[in-house]
């Protein structure tokens, strides 16, 4: 399946008439109609294009340390060890959250109760059918057909994998010691892999009796059934901003500004258990200072003015202690000699 790509004309704020600029971003897929609507939104004054293709936070990772694309989106936050090495920075640029889908005949969104537990031995193939005693014992009252569950998994690499199974990681031992958290598993071979966000939608919404996971803006989009997750206070809830504003309040994010935390299983009666950050990544020192001012530019402008369409797409913005953090992060881009770029919306 093609990747997607958002071809978006982007006019930069220059005090100047200039030849129009052409970025390339690449990575997430999940956080492709975020920077749709902020540059669709910037568009009204601009004279630049900006390509995203959202590969995946696997491909955006790699194309920026290689230097091929003009910044990297990927829902993980890498290591300082691994940015240093790189010599990349990274800041996030809004909070989002992973959904569990699934599509079961004559159920409803929202039906279906699942626990972590029960999550990870489906998706480690030792749960395989709906009516399994395991889920009937927490759903008595919902009728689950006799049917084998069909996981739809990704087969690129990606950083809603990365969150999904890191969750997984937290709830059940089992999955930790076996399967771990990365951009890739190794899943059961009967299990079918689909390329990008994009594809696991339209294999759940094409195929009744799977399950998947998926980011939650394209639950909205696509109109997918999701399942209760049991959170880490034992309550069964419902994918949400509201959620994934709860599992941000009990994070060290909101309080010190920091951003390497993960989002998973957080305590409180609302949290969303599966709640994640996506980022940006870019060059530390600046190969082309007119693009990787021109990629400042768009991003200081979406965190200035931006805010108002995040929940447009279902995210939820970053807490001001966090804003505060990116710009900061963003004025420690330099060109080749160590000298920091200089730029305004002015």
């Amino acid at each position: 399946m093609k990747y997607s790509y958002y071809l978006l004309s982007v006019a930069l704020l220059l005090t100047q008439s200039v030849q129009a600029i052409e970025l390339h971003g690449a990575g997430s897929s999940a956080a492709a109609p975020l920077y749709k609507i902020w540059a669709e939104a910037y568009a009204k004054n601009v004279d630049s294009n900006i390509a995203y293709e959202a590969s995946g936070s696997s491909s955006g990772i790699k194309k920026i340390k290689e230097s091929s694309i003009d910044f990297g989106a990927s829902d993980v936050a890498l290591p300082q060890a691994d940015l240093k090495k790189s010599k990349l920075i990274q800041f996030p640029s809004a909070i989002s959250g992973v959904a569990v889908v699934i599509n079961l005949p004559g159920l409803k969104s929202g039906d279906v109760k699942l626990n972590g537990d029960i999550i990870a031995k489906i998706f480690s193939g030792q749960i395989d059918q709906w009516n399994d005693p395991a889920i009937v014992a927490l759903n008595p009252n919902t009728r689950l057909p006799s049917k084998t569950i069909l996981p739809q998994v990704r087969q690129d690499g990606s950083g809603t994998t990365y969150n999904f199974t890191d969750y997984l990681c937290k709830v059940s031992k089992a999955w930790q010691s076996g399967f771990g958290k990365n951009f890739t598993i190794t899943w059961d071979p009967k299990f079918t892999q689909v390329k990008g966000s994009t594809g696991i939608s339209a294999a759940i919404r094409k195929n009744p009796y799977t399950i998947s996971y998926i980011d939650y803006n394209y639950v909205l989009q696509d109109k997918l059934d999701v399942v209760q997750i049991q959170n880490h206070d034992g309550r069964f809830v419902m994918p949400s901003p509201e959620g994934f504003s709860a599992a941000l309040a009990a994070s060290s994010w909101k309080a010190q500004g920091t951003f390497e935390e993960m989002l998973t299983d957080k305590p409180g009666p609302k949290t969303w258990p599966i709640t994640m950050g996506t980022f940006i990544i870019l060059q530390q020192a600046a190969k082309n200072i007119d693009k990787s001012t021109a990629t400042l530019k768009f991003f200081t402008w979406a965190f200035m003015n931006g805010d108002r369409f995040v929940n447009t797409v279902d995210f939820v913005r970053l807490p001001d202690p966090v804003q505060a953090r990116v710009f900061k992060e963003m004025t420690t881009v330099t060109d080749t000699t160590g000298v920091p770029l200089k730029w305004s919306l002015q």
